[in-house]
């Protein structure tokens, strides 16, 4: 069916009903607007509106049609709204009409959050192609896996066409190099058709620095504050509505126009906002209205680095109604328990003591002092559901701001790969993938840029150097600017019929369908979660309850055999249903359960390093 537009886009060039271009620029500070017609030099004037837009109404401009806005009668511009940019940062904006796409998924149902497995993957490096349907290709492989949404990090215009997408430039247009407008609503279809719900990365908290406009049209930035990449857009200061309006127009356009099923905001700690009513919550507000009026369903999740539930709690608590956040902690807690060096952001992580913790409190610090960041940090998130965390043993920051790009798979043992995939599998909270950890893919994942200006590149290098430095690594990383690094990052599909890589897929597969199919597991209440470590022995004894039976976990992070005493309820039996160390997944086998007394409510169990068993009892 085709997609009518309910409350179609305000800004930028927009097709209505009549089949006009109706046009709509931010640009208060201008004396004069005007569009120029790439193809026959037409200058089209705009007429002054209110609260420092500008409109035109205008048969002229045709889908297809390349254009740039001329202020004052300066130098020409893309539109800072532009949906295409089919020459780059530096040429003509295209004129597009997403509402002429022919959508398939009119019965596609976006599931309840719990329910969501991540898959996150970069559409530059997830495929030989590097592009949308590169993702469209290995839709069935997801499928076969067991992933129910994947999480494609940013596809906004950026320089050239290698960047992880954090410097995009043009929020509202599809990358050209990927495949642009058709491109990805053609993949959210295809996703939809095989039962994959889509989460896009976006970015509302800076802009790239090579191609950015903004500043030109309007104070789209304020001096107010700073932000690790430069000036921060202004979304409390003088001028500020027309850019919160800017941000607010992109995020319902994904969902509307594209169909995404739920946003990742990047870095939203980095969002400076003391207005009464804070851009996240208006925003919260926005894409309940689009809700009530499509029928359809989208989640916002956000990458927070402040442990503050005021975010993910809902707006008559006070909260700004994020649907769901990132928790690094986690990751920190469990990469120092694997052997992460203690440097670093990881400096204020124990290992399983606090791994321990994360799994009962979701937050590592929820009130304690911190050394890394030398305060008390956090408050408790006692009364948020497990759905709202999302957990992870690599991540695209993770893997990507390491000097080299390492993943576990050059890290870690076979063995304890397993371990921290049952690690993030089994925890009460929303487990993410990072695109081929799931057979154990060793190339690097880097990072990567074709920024033009050699100045610009030259900074990304010695930044890069900067930041290794707290980790106090020596030697140099990979020149993000080269082509090798962006190649050197791409996933090996061929290692799937080779082995390791394809038991380690297997047991991926068949963890995954625990998950899925075991109730204690797919079931989020966090009351029933109580997790204990062992600091001598390195064991973690995780379990997850109801009314009824009692899954229990044994992690064994150290690298010896252990026997262990497990408590379960006098006059229950223990069933094991999974075992990481068994030799169907490459293990050592020869552990599990070797002594069983219901009536006295101890089970004696035999771990093998590095490996995890799980009991149901009934």
């Amino acid at each position: 069916m085709k997609t009518t537009l309910i409350e179609p886009r305000k800004i930028g060039v927009n097709f209505i009903e009549t089949g006009e271009a109706h046009i709509q620029v931010w640009s208060p500070l201008s004396g004069s607007v005007e569009l120029i017609l790439q193809r026959n030099d037409t200058h089209l004037a705009l007429s002054r509106s209110h609260e420092g837009y500008w409109t035109l109404t205008t048969a002229e401009v045709r889908p297809g049609d390349r254009y740039y806005f001329s202020l004052d009668g300066k130098a020409p511009l893309p539109d800072p709204a532009s949906l295409s940019q089919p020459e780059g940062v530096y040429g003509a904006s295209e004129a597009v009409h997403p509402g002429t796409y022919d959508w398939s998924d009119n019965t596609w149902q976006n599931p309840d959050l719990s329910s969501y497995i991540f898959y996150e993957l970069h559409t530059g490096t997830f495929s030989q192609a590097g592009n949308f349907n590169g993702i469209e290709d290995q839709l069935d492989y997801l499928v076969d896996l067991g992933i129910t949404a994947i999480e494609i990090m940013p596809v906004a215009q950026f320089p050239g066409d290698r960047n992880w997408g954090y410097d995009g430039v043009f929020p509202f247009a599809v990358q050209d190099s990927y495949g642009g407008v058709n491109g990805l609503q053609k993949l959210v279809d295809a996703c939809h058709a095989k039962g994959i719900a889509v989460v896009l990365d976006v970015v509302y908290n800076h802009l790239g620095p090579e191609g950015n406009y903004l500043g030109e049209y309007g104070p789209y930035f304020t001096d107010k504050y700073k932000t690790p990449w430069g000036k921060a857009l202004n979304f409390d200061d003088a001028w500020c509505d027309g850019v919160r309006e800017y941000f607010l127009e992109n995020a319902l356009m994904w969902f509307r126009d594209f169909h995404i099923d739920a946003l990742r905001l990047d870095a939203v700690h980095a969002i400076k906002d003391f207005s009464a009513v804070h851009i996240l919550n208006e925003l919260r507000q926005r894409v309940d209205e689009l809700m009530a009026a499509t029928g359809r369903k989208h989640y916002l999740i956000v990458e927070l680095d402040l442990n503050d539930t005021r975010f993910i709690n809902p707006g008559d608590q006070g909260g700004f109604g994020m649907d769901g956040q990132w928790v690094d902690e986690f990751h920190h807690a469990l990469r120092v328990t694997a052997g992460e060096p203690r440097s670093g952001y990881y400096e204020d992580f124990n290992g399983i003591a606090h791994l321990a913790k994360a799994y009962r409190d979701a937050y590592v610090y929820d009130g304690q002092f911190s050394e890394h960041r030398k305060k008390k940090f956090g408050i408790k998130a006692e009364h948020n559901a497990g759905q709202q965390f999302v957990v992870f043993s690599q991540n695209h920051d993770q893997v990507g701001n390491r000097m080299l790009g390492e993943r576990t798979s050059t890290l870690l043992s076979f063995e304890l790969q397993k371990l921290l995939a049952g690690a993030v599998l089994l925890s009460p909270y929303l487990p993410m993938l990072f695109m081929g950890e799931e057979f154990s893919e060793p190339n690097p994942f880097l990072y990567f840029i074709s920024h033009t200006n050699p100045d610009l590149v030259e900074a990304v290098r010695k930044g890069r150097k900067a930041e290794f430095a707290a980790f106090h690594l020596k030697g140099e990383a990979p020149d993000p600017a080269s082509v090798n690094t962006f190649q050197q990052s791409k996933l090996q599909w061929s290692l799937l019929g080779q082995e390791p890589h394809k038991t380690m897929f297997r047991f991926y597969k068949a963890l995954i369908q625990l998950r899925k199919s075991q109730p204690l597991l797919y079931n989020l209440n966090r009351e029933g979660v109580e997790a204990k470590e062992d600091t001598k022995t390195q064991i973690i004894i995780l379990h997850r309850r109801n009314s009824n039976h009692d899954l229990v976990c044994c992690m064994n992070f150290s690298g010896r055999q252990q026997q262990i005493e497990l408590p379960i309820k006098p006059g229950t039996r223990a069933n094991l249903v999974f075992n990481s160390a068994d030799a169907e997944w490459g293990g050592p086998g020869a552990a599990g359960q070797t002594k069983s007394n219901g009536d006295s409510g101890q089970l004696d169990v035999l771990l093998q390093p590095e490996s995890f068993i799980i009991y149901v009892t009934n």
